[in-house]
């Protein structure tokens, strides 16, 4: 056999990262608090202090989902995989799903429903706009049965759109569902609520307004949803690793080994919740509304299409049309090549037609919008479109008119 161990000089490079601006759907900018924790010596993930911070980021993501629920943790993986662990372990083959689809990710939900074995009643609204109670309800009244689960998206990434979830709890009584909710890009960035709106399961991902690395995905079942979690008649969940029956015995009293847990990104949540509450989550969502805005207001100035109506519009995320006869990825390339700035293209139906702009956790601010803007309204102009303002006389406005405002959703 040939010897196939390369060379010195053909190993890499230490990779060195470029200077980047966040400003996309995900990851965010990580606060340097949270990469110096981050980057602290690997400790075992039975080690008794871990197992301090292990109670602690429990207590602290109870705290900003809003919830008493005693089964919240975050799952090793990203915000897919704590949708993957709700579903997988709330549905068994057979069982009902009702979803409402409005963008990329509610039709991510009724996929990974009915990999799961559910038969899925996915009602489609137009995209851009907000699901609609009344009509999910009129859908499941003509399909003629109950469900085990009704779902839905908080805050939808693919399209900018601010759920209500007001009105679901009751929906779901109605039916005789649990209630999932996903708040991927809504848990640290916007009140969520667990509690208060009767959501029976919910996850999240840790790089979006949470500001920490992409690797774990927050998770909360109320007790009726944790008891159908763990109910040993349903049998075990299809998946063994997502199983929150096994995974529940190692993040409570018992600590029994299931899998060795990323340490290292667990620290890094605990200093990127720690951060959350000594902002105070009031401030910090109205830091989001501020920058949300005053970005909408900047952008609307220079004459570009916001794709949400106000009302139901995200602060933390922005979607925009571009431009008739402007080439969106080359406007985003010249973004990245020329500023170091990072904004997101369309996704599903809007592929091609916009961009998705972030201001999420650290990288909600009032620099980064007007950075953003001017940035935006030169790499514009040399596509060869000339915006109609300049936009920051409209930004610094609004950000000054949006002090005191409060929440809505």
């Amino acid at each position: 056999m040939p010897d196939r161990t390369p060379s010195l000089a053909e190993v890499p490079r230490p990779f060195q990262a470029p200077a980047r601006v966040l400003l996309g759907p995900g990851p965010s900018d990580v606060d340097p608090a949270v990469l110096t924790a981050l980057s602290q010596g690997t400790i075992g993930h039975l080690d008794p202090t871990f197992l301090e911070v292990m109670d602690q980021v429990r207590e602290m993501l109870r705290a900003i989902f809003g919830t008493e629920n005693r089964l919240t943790l975050p799952m090793s993986g990203t915000g897919s995989a704590g949708m993957e662990a709700c579903f997988v372990n709330l549905l068994r083959p057979g069982d009902r799903a009702l979803i409402g689809v409005n963008g990329v990710f509610g039709g991510r939900m009724a996929e990974v429903a009915r990999r799961a074995g559910a038969e899925v009643l996915a009602v489609d609204f137009p995209w851009g706009r907000a699901v609609d109670a009344d009509v999910l309800r009129e859908a499941a009244r003509a399909d003629g049965g109950g469900f085990d689960v009704i779902a839905l998206v908080h805050a939808e990434t693919s399209t900018g759109v601010a759920q209500d979830l007001r009105p679901f709890r009751a929906l779901a009584d109605e039916v005789g569902a649990l209630f999932i909710a996903d708040t991927v890009t809504s848990l640290g960035g916007q009140s969520v609520g667990l509690d208060e709106h009767g959501v029976d399961a919910a996850y999240s991902g840790t790089q979006k307004c949470l500001s920490c690395p992409p690797g774990l995905s927050p998770v909360s079942l109320s007790e009726r949803a944790a008891a159908r979690a763990l109910d040993p008649r349903r049998g075990p969940s299809p998946s063994w690793y997502l199983d929150l029956a096994l995974i529940g015995r190692y993040w409570g009293s018992e600590r029994a080994y299931h899998h060795t847990a990323p340490t290292n990104m667990v620290v890094a949540l605990h200093e990127a919740l720690r951060l959350c509450l000594v902002e105070g989550l009031e401030a910090r969502y109205r830091r989001h509304r501020r920058a949300g805005g005053a970005l909408q207001a900047g952008l609307e100035d220079m004459g570009l299409e916001l794709l949400v109506e106000r009302g139901i519009r995200l602060s933390q995320l922005t979607a925009v049309a571009a431009p008739a006869g402007i080439d969106e990825a080359a406007v985003r390339r010249r973004l990245l090549a020329d500023y170091g700035i990072e904004i997101g293209g369309g996704l599903g139906e809007l592929k091609g037609e916009a961009w998705r702009i972030g201001l999420m956790g650290s990288g909600a601010t009032r620099r980064n919008v007007m950075l953003c803007l001017e940035a935006l309204r030169e790499s514009l102009t040399k596509e060869g479109h000339r915006p109609d303002g300049d936009g920051l006389r409209a930004a610094s406005a609004a950000w000054d008119e949006l002090a005191g405002e409060q929440e809505d959703l």
